[in-house]
């Protein structure tokens, strides 16, 4: 299993969820994805795309400004 990593600080909203849902199509079955941004937005969006998608939120982290999202991609 492989862990990629997406770096979208400084990104507005729709674009974190957007980079994030092409990413997901880009990876394997089973793989993890860790998002790191910094948009307060992505708190919610992320973890509705995820819920949209099927695919698993293990973790979400908020560091000061900082959140990161760890992603599992599911079938």
């Amino acid at each position: 299993m492989t862990e990629t990593a997406l770096d979208l600080r400084g990104l507005k909203c729709p674009l974190p969820a957007l980079k994030t849902r092409k990413a997901l199509t880009r990876i394997a079955q089973g793989d993890k994805l860790v998002v790191t941004c910094t948009d307060p937005m992505a708190a919610i969006d992320i973890p509705n795309l995820i819920r949209e998608t099927g695919d698993s939120l293990e973790a979400q982290e908020k560091h000061e400004a900082t959140l990161v999202f760890h992603i599992r991609k599911q079938a």
